[in-house]
């Protein structure tokens, strides 16, 4: 086999895969919310520990393209592939010190509520469900599309059809997971995930640094000797050393990740689910802990790969590196591996294939929510609970079945667009709206639609002149070159632009305007900042 997996691997991978989309989707319907019971549907009632809240969220945070992504770019350009890895964590421990715990007190189910609770109205929360979407519907693609390709390499297939066949199948099943299990069935999946990623993933990690008489240096310059750049390997320089400013490039970049990782919606919703202010900051120390030690195994299974396969053998499998995490671990093995080697192989393997089913269930869940709660009951003066619950798993399948097609269609292409569109709407659109909207007391409703709108058009405008779309022989369209804006994100201006825009709008809306909103925020402010009673709603 080509990806140097044994038959056995294969075989016990396929029944391990059949054998976890059988178990979790029963989960869901186990713990699945009555017909009426939106709290439990939206929030789980707030049920869950501290610890497995935590971890709900780390594994929210932690998707499929930072699996195989981050890895990647730690196996094939070292040094910026950590500095990348610890932007998450960081980003992560943003969310929790600024904004964790005001979301938790201003929202109720979707950010939308958040939004609107200082401006009320169907525009506001219209326009949180459409940038929701537009921010989470090219991660879901990413993590569709990965569907097919990583299965494909694992099992050793090749054929398109396979490969599509495999993306509508494990759609649909994301698609129940949501509809099914509401936020308590995803929650459960998602810690799952975690506890696999992370105790299969720290097997791994000791197997390679044992290879290494347990010194990481000796482990970090055999990387380097392998990677074809000798000790720039160790350095700032190998990501962006096609760009025309590499160090602004990888500010930009870094920039990005860090205020728009944890701002994305499927991420901020886990904070309704806390029961109190003080939980939520306990299951925030859970999650940044929890994400701090995968990033630590990612480095090492990042690096491992490199020293003991190459880097150029990386990048001949996937010029992207997103198989660098399980070449890598497949290599911690050695040549010959015994049948318990084979059994932690396939765990491995098994908590990817998780990664990929619980992230795009999560995402549907939030688009899903956001769509039914923020649109369809906003718009209804009076709407039964059983109904809206009806018209939340309506919309996970109106949510999933679009974004399955839409795989198939992009799974050929480099897929790394998508996911830097997604942090750009992140950072430019929604972490200027939510911080605006939760620390400014004159903020006003035309300075919120001018957030939202203003930073996802700029995103949308800028992100097809970058190299990630044109001008590269790894970009989406490598046999164009319509390459203008000299960046790989767009975050250098959009995320200024997105604050700017917000604070354009509140000064144009007029003074009267600003000092109604200061007062009506004064009233709530030791609410959403010092946790008071929480109000439904």
């Amino acid at each position: 086999m080509t990806n140097g997996f044994s038959g056995n691997a294969q075989a016990m991978s396929l029944v391990a895969f059949s054998a976890i989309a059988t178990i979790t989707l029963l989960l869901c319907v186990m713990t699945g919310p009555d017909r009426d019971d939106l709290d439990e549907f939206y929030t789980g009632y707030g049920s869950l520990s501290a610890m497995r809240n935590g971890l709900a969220i780390a594994g929210d945070y932690i998707s499929a393209a930072s699996v195989l992504g981050t890895g990647g770019i730690i196996a094939l350009c070292g040094y910026d592939g950590i500095v990348l890895a610890l932007s998450t964590t960081l980003s992560l421990m943003l969310l929790m010190f600024l904004l964790a715990e005001p979301l938790r007190n201003a929202g109720r189910f979707t950010m939308g509520d958040a939004l609107a609770r200082r401006m009320p109205g169907r525009g506001v929360r219209m326009t949180a469900c459409a940038v929701t979407i537009a921010a989470l519907l090219p991660l879901m693609l990413v993590q569709l599309a990965g569907t097919g390709q990583l299965l494909a390499f694992i099992l050793g297939f090749s054929g398109d059809s396979l490969k599509t066949g495999c993306i509508i199948g494990l759609g649909a099943l994301m698609i129940s997971y949501a509809a099914i299990g509401g936020m308590k069935g995803t929650a459960l999946i998602q810690i799952l995930k975690m506890v696999m990623l992370l105790g299969s993933g720290a097997v791994v990690a000791a197997l390679i640094l044992r290879r290494f008489d347990w010194d990481p240096g000796a482990l970090f310059h055999a990387a380097a000797a392998q990677s074809g750049v000798g000790s720039a390997f160790l350095h700032s320089g190998v990501e962006f050393a096609g760009s025309p400013n590499p160090r602004l490039d990888m500010i930009a970049s870094e920039l990005t990740v860090v205020i728009g990782g944890a701002c994305l919606p499927h991420v901020t919703m886990r904070m309704y689910t806390a029961s109190s202010a003080r939980q939520v900051r306990r299951s925030m120390s859970w999650a940044v802990s929890s994400v701090g030690v995968f990033v630590v195994i990612m480095t090492v299974v990042g690096f491992g790969a490199t020293a003991l396969i190459g880097r150029a053998v990386i990048a001949q499998a996937d010029p992207q590196g997103n198989t660098a995490y399980l070449l890598g671990s497949r290599a911690a093995f050695g040549p010959d591996i015994s049948a318990g080697e084979t059994f932690l192989f396939t765990t491995v393997t098994t908590a990817i294939f998780l990664t990929l089913l619980a992230s795009v269930a999560g995402m549907i869940l939030a688009c899903a929510n956001s769509l039914a709660h923020d649109v369809f009951a906003a718009r209804a003066r009076e709407m039964s609970a059983r109904r809206e619950m009806t018209l939340a798993r309506v919309s996970a399948l109106a949510v999933g079945a679009p974004a399955i097609l839409l795989a198939t269609l992009v799974q050929h292409r480099s897929l790394q667009p998508l996911v830097t569109l997604s942090f750009c709407l992140g950072a430019s659109a929604i972490a200027p709206a939510l911080i605006y909207s939760l620390f400014w007391r004159r903020y006003t409703r035309t300075g919120l639609l001018c957030t939202l709108i203003g930073g996802t058009v700029t995103v949308l405008l800028l992100m097809p002149g970058t190299n990630l779309i044109s001008g590269s022989p790894t970009a989406a369209f490598p046999e164009a070159d319509f390459n203008w804006f000299p960046f790989t994100t767009t975050g250098l201006v959009s995320i200024p632009l997105g604050f700017l825009f917000g604070w354009l709008g509140t000064v144009v809306s007029g003074r009267r305007v600003s000092e109604e909103q200061r007062h009506q925020y004064e009233a709530v402010e030791g609410w959403i900042l010092a946790g008071a009673v929480r109000r439904g709603g």
